[in-house]
C-alpha cells in the first residue's frame, strides 16, 4: 500500500468548514502522480512515450468529515488493470491519525495519446512497470466486458 500524508489547510475547506469535495480529488490525484513517479512512470516517462494520465471516472464514498489542521493519510492500491495496461483501477482511502477510515474512492484511470487525443497504447516496457505495481488483496484483471459496463453515454441537451 502506498501512502501520502497531507495537512488540511484553510484553503482546503468548504462553506461547512470541512474538507471540500474537490480537495479529495486533488489529494487523490497528487497521491497517484507521486506513486507513478516513484514507480518509474512519472510524467517524463509518459511524455517520452507520447502518453498523458487521464481519469475516466471517480466514485467517492464519504464516511466522516475531515476538519482543519487534521493530518490525513491518503492510500493508493492498484485493484485491477487490463492485460494491455491501457486501463487501471485505483483504490484510495483517507485515514485520520488514529487510522480511522474517513473516505473511500475507486478511480478508473487510463492513458491518452497526446497527439491523437484518444486512449493510448502502452508500450511493452511500460506494461512491465504496470505489472510490477503492488496490488490490493482484491486485485483482478479487468475485461472489456467489465469496462463496457462502466461506460456512461453522454446525453446532450436538445436543440
Amino acid at each position: 500500500m502506498y501512502i501520502k500524508e497531507f495537512e488540511i489547510r484553510w484553503s482546503d475547506l468548504d462553506a461547512n468548514l470541512h474538507l471540500g469535495n474537490s480537495k479529495y480529488i486533488d489529494y487523490m490525484s497528487h497521491t497517484r502522480m507521486s506513486f507513478l513517479a516513484e514507480n518509474n512512470l512519472g510524467l517524463d516517462v509518459m511524455f517520452k512515450n507520447n502518453l498523458g494520465p487521464i481519469t475516466l471516472h471517480e466514485h467517492i464514498h464519504y464516511f466522516k468529515e475531515i476538519k482543519p489542521r487534521e493530518t490525513v493519510s491518503v492510500s493508493l492500491e492498484v485493484s485491477g488493470h487490463t492485460e494491455d495496461g491501457r486501463f487501471l483501477m485505483f483504490e484510495h482511502n483517507f485515514y485520520n491519525s488514529e487510522g480511522k477510515n474517513l473516505a473511500y474512492a475507486e478511480i478508473l484511470f487510463s492513458w491518452i495519446d497526446i497527439k491523437k487525443r484518444k486512449i493510448g497504447i502502452v508500450p511493452k516496457e511500460l506494461l512491465t512497470i504496470i505489472e510490477s505495481f503492488p496490488r490490493s488483496n482484491n486485485f483482478k484483471h479487468l475485461t472489456k466486458k467489465e469496462l463496457k459496463e462502466k461506460i456512461v453515454i453522454p446525453n446532450d441537451l436538445p436543440k
